[in-house]
């Protein structure tokens, strides 16, 4: 393997999301698909969630809404997967999975993956930007790459 493909980050395919799919987190798939971001947001108490549930985690009301969101973010925390458990996603690694602070949703944290870096430039509390990358399965995912300076 090249030094160059061992230093940058690449994103695994989404295999089977379309099985996930949800009536509760449609609306965030469609929304990606258009490469944008929403978030739920309940309607009765304000708080933000993530992954859509179809109910609120702080009230327990079932009156969500999505909302759109910038996309801006803070790097709270990753790992670095240099070992595919999934046969199909050996020739992915390494990817860096990521826990990202939505910056205009009270901090709302999301799991995404950090892309279009090498992996020496990866730091906590790292500004980020969403980018949406289309599938050849015709899904869209939200992920995250370092804001330049």
């Amino acid at each position: 393997m090249s030094e160059t493909r061992r230093d940058m980050v690449h994103a695994p395919a989404m295999p089977a999301l379309a099985e996930e799919r949800t009536p509760h987190t449609e609306p965030f798939w469609e929304a990606a698909r258009q490469h944008r971001l929403v978030v739920p947001r309940c309607a009765h108490c304000g708080a933000y969630s993530m992954p859509p549930k179809g109910f609120c985690p702080s009230c327990r009301r079932q009156d969500q809404h999505f909302v759109e969101v910038s996309g801006r973010a803070t790097l709270y925390s990753f790992t670095v997967v240099r070992h595919a458990v999934i046969p199909a996603l050996a020739e992915r690694v390494p990817y860096v999975l990521a826990i990202v602070k939505l910056s205009d949703a009270h901090d709302l944290k999301m799991l995404s993956n950090i892309v279009d870096c090498e992996l020496k430039d990866i730091r906590i509390d790292q500004q980020l930007q969403v980018v949406f990358q289309d599938q050849a399965d015709g899904v869209t995912v939200p992920r995250f790459r370092p804001v330049q300076p």
